[in-house]
């Protein structure tokens, strides 16, 4: 009850009128920012970090609140308009949310995106309110080995039931792994397929390749088809309603609540954001979908939106909490917020709760009153932004090209990344030419350096000793799982080739 009547206190300062101007500023210029493809809310907090500077910390940490989420929601929304998401934490909403809006359905994609951003924040933030001291307890029980098992689960499990060819998938999955070891070996300090150019040294940035096998890669195959059909009108033309029917909700939300579920616990494991819960919860809803008399997947599947969104939100809620409970940054975006704290002379951890309450709980506060200022501001608008796929298609997709090109060239200022996205483009172009997945190419690059960092260092800990993987229940539990979910689709595939020879 303590924590109750702490947090009506921080929502009576945070509804103040200049408080409330300053989350739905934080909220539009979020958004803004965030649908700029390769920007991303990591970026969108980290430009406007100086901003701020000039505010007192209550004002500018509520600011932040409005643009950590809004960016959220940018990520999302050029993912599903143009297969061009803005951060990687909507890499795995762009997959369905594209093919939605392809089959104009682009507002009710929107919809459920921030319907799921909405339920994911406010469940995650609503936990973080009322267990923020107990966040630690889950977060030690993750160390190398632990991390190595998740990793591996997540590489074969999706690279398993997101094509109909499991060595397809796999070799997706190899190409991922290929591209996320480019770069200097950051323990041995030699040089791994860099081929001498410097530029290759610090690697090939998340942005460059989510930017080149998506984006790019579509602009691509869209050209490759151009004698094939029309290339003057956009995609189908959308339905225009910015909410969901009742089968839609109902379809929806089973998937909400089981992305939220996997968001939760990864906001305070410092695994680098939410790409692990997102691709996993994206995952399971792809194989849910797989055992229904007519799967939805690859038509436009709303429960791939909704999964995924939510998960994606309640991760960066409970990061939050993560961050301000134990100082512990987990994701890109929490580590320049603790550097903005830093610059005020606050220093996030259990003191803070102790000599900052009234800023604390008014933040925390902030966090509800800008999720429903962003459900408000979205909702009605998600019509407008559909409008953006009524542009003729050459105009459409040349458009995406020069932002693709503009989003790489910001973040180094370097020409050699510029023709580096245009190769990844040619290989993401003939993925979708030999329908290979696309999925586990990026889960290969997201989790790829995770993996090996969390396996080199549990086998330099034990000395090289193997058993150090699978000694703790939490890896037996991880491998368990994936025994269980390999099985079960091998099962259903000598099932279903049964059929077809009977």
């Amino acid at each position: 009850m303590e924590s109750l009547s702490l947090l009506m206190g921080g929502l009576a300062g945070a509804l103040t009128p200049m408080n409330l101007l300053w989350v739905v500023v934080g909220a539009l210029l979020g958004t803004a920012v965030g649908v700029l493809p390769g920007l991303g809310s990591s970026m969108a907090v980290a430009l406007l970090l100086p901003v701020t500077f000039s505010l007192d910390p209550t004002g500018a940490f509520i600011m932040f609140a409005g643009v950590y989420f809004g960016g959220l929601f940018g990520d999302s929304t050029m993912g599903i308009l143009m297969n061009t998401p803005g951060g990687s934490t909507a890499i795995a909403t762009s997959f369905e949310g594209y093919r939605m809006a392809q089959a104009g359905r682009a507002p009710q994609a929107l919809a459920t995106a921030a319907i799921g951003a909405f339920i994911g924040g406010i469940i995650a933030t609503t936990l973080v309110v009322f267990f923020a001291p107990s966040l630690a307890d889950l977060a030690i029980m993750f160390g190398p080995a632990e991390y190595f098992a998740l990793a591996v689960f997540a590489f074969l499990a999706t690279s398993s039931v997101v094509s109909d060819s499991i060595v397809k998938g796999l070799a997706a999955l190899a190409i991922g792994l290929s591209l996320a070891v480019v770069g200097i070996d950051g323990i041995s300090g030699a040089q791994r397929f860099t081929l001498d150019v410097p530029s290759l040294f610090d690697g090939i940035s998340i942005i460059i390749i989510t930017v080149g096998i998506l984006a790019l890669g579509e602009v691509l195959h869209v050209a490759a088809r151009h004698g094939r059909r029309s290339s003057h009108t956009g995609p189908p033309r959308s339905t225009g309603r910015p909410y969901l029917s009742r089968h839609e909700f109902r379809e929806a939300l089973p998937a909400w609540l089981r992305g939220t579920a996997f968001g939760v616990p990864f906001g305070i494991i410092p695994v680098g954001g939410a790409e692990v819960p997102t691709f996993l919860a994206y995952g399971t809803e792809r194989r849910l979908d797989a055992r229904r008399r007519s799967p939805q997947f690859g038509k436009g599947a709303i429960r791939g939106v909704a999964g995924p969104e939510a998960a994606s939100n309640a991760t960066s809620g409970t990061a939050m909490g993560a961050l301000l409970a134990m100082g512990l940054p987990t994701s890109a975006t929490a580590a320049i917020m603790l550097a903005a704290f830093q610059q005020y002379g606050l220093q996030p951890g259990p003191l803070l709760f102790d000599r900052n309450p009234d800023l604390v709980w008014t933040l925390l506060a902030s966090l509800f009153v800008g999720l429903v200022v962003l459900l408000v501001l979205n909702l009605p608008f998600a019509p407008m932004w559909a409008k953006l796929l009524l542009i003729p298609r050459p105009y459409l997709y040349a458009g995406i090209t020069v932002f693709c090109a503009l989003g790489v060239y910001a973040t180094a200022a370097s020409i050699t990344d510029l023709f580096l996205v245009l190769g990844i483009g040619f290989v993401g172009f003939l993925l979708r030419r030999y329908q290979f997945p696309l999925a586990p190419v990026l889960i290969g690059v997201v989790l790829g350096p995770l993996a090996e960092t969390s396996l080199r260092n549990a086998l330099l800990s034990s000395g090289g000793n193997p058993s150090v993987l699978v000694g703790s229940p939490t890896t037996w539990v991880m491998y368990g799982l994936f025994v269980i979910v390999i099985g079960y689709n091998v099962l259903q595939r000598v099932r279903a080739r049964a059929r077809l020879d009977t």
